[in-house]
């Protein structure tokens, strides 16, 4: 170890007597990691993602040693109590506490696989210009995914570690194969009693062709419905075109209809930032408001399919993202103000980061990547890929992340094959350059699939990586705002209590 006492600069090791010396400023450093967040503050983070606001010099001071427990009481308590420093030669009697709660940053893991997707058809009445995927027109029900393949999938499903799955239906227009998805639900209730599983199912659906029945099915078998919603018609009818454009139409009234026979709080909605987008962040947060939901997912839009095709409706600077993001999350703050609530969930997984001592479900900010981890898409031909992202690559004919076919390939040799293991070697943000050193680590992820896509290396790198720049600036943001108006931490600390990711 090599210590160094205040105000002497040295580059020599020190005798051991240096380190038993008793001097009232004198302490060890234990693991954490420093970021400027204004000119004025710079922040402490811990392993376990405890921080500290201070002002800008302190964690010079704290390295250097100049930090005394005579003149500084109330900073040095905080740095031993959340483990920055101690005074103990050896390690801290509280050095179990501190594993088990990193043991449950990490408590995601225990399960393995939770989110199970089903592509049961590529058909769709829809042109999006920001699809990220193939689709093929209505009358194709050759691209709807057969039978065995369901069996196969529900079969891995509920070879699952996980107690808890979520059985997630996609497409191209899910609804268009809705008979799919009947089979597959009274197939997986005959089956997930036996295993000893709890099934959710979800579909996600642009609504257009959902009816009255389908609905009643829905409300039966207890299956959530998340659909699209872009904004106002002026966007989401841009953004989301079918013939007659009127795909925002068509949303209102599912949405309308799904609610009066599923409930309120079984519909739930995602809305894609595009070019025209940027220009709207208030009027898609009020659109929201206005239709009854109390959270939105400001989303970016994905570097696949479709959408790096079409790079004047999609293509857009990150820092315009965040310019977009920051109006948007302001004005949602506006309506918290005035006593409602009303959340964004991107905001809401990171606060349930930095302000709980709970997991995430979610796989772009997980680490290791929730690709595999937690998620696991089943496509309509029987190829089965790391992720959703990744099945958009393999539409693109980059088939990185294809782990392989159910005709071919049994559970293990897709969970734990070559495939996986080589994916599970860049997973972890903690053994990543760049990463490794950030402040930010533990509110953030790893996702080697967005490197791939951007930067052609599942590896990436930090420097000029759009993932790493919207996140860090983001937690910043978030962080400096709690720090500058209480009023704001408590809007986020009811959001990071109420969070269900």
């Amino acid at each position: 170890m090599i210590g160094t006492k205040p105000d002497k600069k040295t580059r020599k090791f020190q005798e051991l007597d240096f380190f038993n010396q008793s001097e009232t400023n004198y302490y060890f450093l234990l693991p954490f990691r420093f970021h400027r967040l204004n000119q004025e503050k710079e922040i402490l983070v811990n392993e376990v993602g405890d921080f500290l606001v201070v002002p800008n010099g302190t964690a010079q001071n704290v390295i250097t040693r100049r930090i005394s427990k005579q003149d500084n009481p109330d900073l040095f308590g905080d740095l031993v109590a959340n483990f920055f420093i101690t005074e103990e030669s050896k390690i801290p009697q509280l050095i179990d506490v501190y594993a088990t709660r990193y043991r449950t940053k990490k408590s995601f893991l225990d399960s393995f696989t939770t989110l199970h997707l089903f592509v049961v058809s590529l058909r769709c009445e829809h042109t999006c210009h920001y699809c990220q995927v193939s689709r093929v027109t209505q009358d194709r029900d050759k691209f709807d995914m057969p039978q065995k393949y369901i069996d196969k999938g529900i079969d891995f499903m509920l070879n699952s570690p996980s107690p808890h799955v979520t059985m997630e239906f996609q497409g191209g227009e899910a609804l268009l194969a809705f008979d799919n998805i009947v089979y597959a639900v009274e197939r997986t209730k005959k089956l997930a009693d036996g295993k000893g599983k709890f099934v959710t199912y979800v579909i996600c659906t642009n609504l257009a062709v959902v009816n009255e029945e389908i609905l009643h099915y829905c409300k039966e078998n207890n299956i959530l419905i998340s659909t699209s919603l872009d904004g106002p018609a002026s966007v989401h009818n841009e953004n989301r075109r079918r013939p007659g454009r009127n795909s925002y139409e068509l949303a209102i009234a599912g949405i309308e209809l799904s609610r009066k026979i599923l409930g309120q709080d079984k519909v739930s909605a995602l809305m894609t930032t595009t070019n025209l987008s940027l220009d709207y962040p208030k009027e898609i947060v009020d659109e929201y408001y206005k239709l009854g939901f109390r959270h939105i997912f400001l989303r970016p839009i994905s570097p696949y399919g479709f959408a790096v095709k079409n790079e004047a409706k999609n293509k857009y600077d990150t820092d315009k993202f965040l310019e977009f993001y920051k109006k948007a999350l302001n004005h949602i703050l506006e309506y918290n103000y005035r006593g409602d609530f009303y959340s964004e969930d991107f905001a809401t997984i990171l606060l349930r980061k930095i302000l709980t001592p709970f997991p995430v479900g979610y796989v772009d900010l997980n680490s290791p990547s929730g690709a595999i981890t937690n998620a696991i898409v089943f496509n309509y031909d029987g190829h089965i890929y790391a992720s959703d992202e990744s099945r958009m690559l393999a539409e693109m004919k980059d088939f990185q992340f294809q782990l392989g076919h159910f005709d071919t390939h049994t559970y293990e040799q897709i969970f734990y094959g070559n495939k996986a293991k080589q994916i599970s070697e860049v997973m972890t943000n903690e053994s990543l350059t760049g990463c490794s050193e950030c402040a930010f680590q533990s509110f953030c992820g790893s996702d080697p699939i967005h490197n791939h896509a951007t930067q052609g290396d599942m590896y990436g790198y930090r420097p000029n990586s759009d993932f790493c720049q919207k996140n860090m600036e983001i937690i910043r943001y978030l962080i400096e705002l709690m720090e500058s108006d209480n009023r704001i931490k408590k809007i986020f600390e009811s959001w990071a209590k109420t969070a269900t990711h």
